[in-house]
């Protein structure tokens, strides 16, 4: 299954590695940025936590739809 995968990548042009890489690392980015909202202790932003925690499960739950969104148009 890795293999396939690699050779699939190789197939693709540069631009698409190059867009599949960056949707990857927003993907990323979202998620950790969700999760430190949710576990800093010492939030630069004063915001009651019920709060802290919802904008950090929405960024979570917007990255996995971004991912989701993202390889389903890929795959067309």
């Amino acid at each position: 299954m890795l293999e396939n995968t690699v050779n699939n990548f190789k197939k693709k042009s540069p631009k698409q590695r190059f867009l599949l890489i960056i949707g990857i690392l927003f993907f990323l980015g979202y998620l950790v940025l969700g999760t430190i909202i949710i576990f800093w202790k010492n939030f630069p932003i004063v915001m009651p936590t019920n709060y802290r925690v919802a904008l950090g499960v929405v960024l979570i739950v917007y990255s996995f739809f971004r991912f989701t969104r993202f390889f389903n148009a890929n795959n067309d």
